[in-house]
């Protein structure tokens, strides 16, 4: 089964110097229906003014991965690392036992385009780290390529929890079927473009839990790029507020 959620169903949160989408309940949206699915807790789609971001500020016991689409994301921790992040690198900073960071826009002059994807981890108060890998266009072209996994095979990141993430790029007539395990749940949110999965058609910021599929066919896209989440077969808990 593919639950579908459109784009337009999703939280919005306009700061002006920040416009962020919401896919799950975040910061002042709030939604007991949309508090994640299985390990996946959020997925933001920011959009940060030229010059500003996010100041130094705390996490703990969380998977924490940025995926910049369009310009520059400068990150810095109490760990002591900085780097500048552009489109095809994807990031992982997990918070284990505590760590502070900020984001910036790394630009005076363009903004910067990206999602933050959180994943509660397998154990808590482990200590924090920092992964960072560049992922080029070849690599996703027409393929559903692992990004992050358990184990951080074949260049993935090395994520504290049993989900494998793909990302992929598909236009014209590429496509790929990716076949699931019963045993597990699936989630996809397209990034940008349209794509039809299993005959359902999809365009930017469309996503859909996915349950009881054997396999999932990714095809007839328009300068699509997706990502795709396997989790472990989970509901999550829906706390009231």
């Amino acid at each position: 089964m593919i639950e579908q959620r459109l784009s337009e169903q999703r939280g919005l949160g306009d700061h002006g110097w920040l416009n962020s989408r919401h896919t799950f309940s975040f910061a002042n949206y709030w939604d007991p229906k949309q508090v994640g699915f299985s390990d996946l807790l959020v997925i933001n789609d920011d959009r940060v003014a030229k010059g500003r971001g996010f100041g130094a500020h705390p996490h703990s016991n969380m998977e924490i991965i940025s995926y910049v689409l369009e310009g520059a994301l400068e990150h810095k921790d109490s760990m002591g690392t900085g780097s500048v992040i552009v489109p095809g690198d994807v990031q992982l900073m997990s918070a284990g036992s505590g760590v502070t960071h900020s984001e910036y826009n790394h630009s005076s002059t363009e903004g910067v385009h990206f999602l933050q994807i959180w994943v509660v981890p397998s154990e808590k108060n482990t200590p924090p780290g920092y992964q960072q890998v560049s992922v080029s266009e070849s690599d996703k072209r027409g393929n559903l390529r692992l990004i992050a996994s358990p184990e951080g095979v074949n260049n993935a990141l090395r994520i504290r929890q049993d989900i494998n993430i793909y990302a992929g790029l598909f236009t014209g007539d590429e496509q790929q079927t990716f076949t699931l395990d019963e045993e597990r749940y699936a989630y996809i949110h397209v990034v940008r473009g349209n794509i039809i999965i299993n005959g359902v058609q999809f365009k930017s910021g469309d996503g859909a839990r996915v349950r009881d599929e054997k396999a999932l066919t990714f095809a007839n896209g328009e300068d699509a790029e997706v990502l795709l989440f396997d989790l472990r077969p989970i509901e999550v808990n829906q706390p009231s507020r």
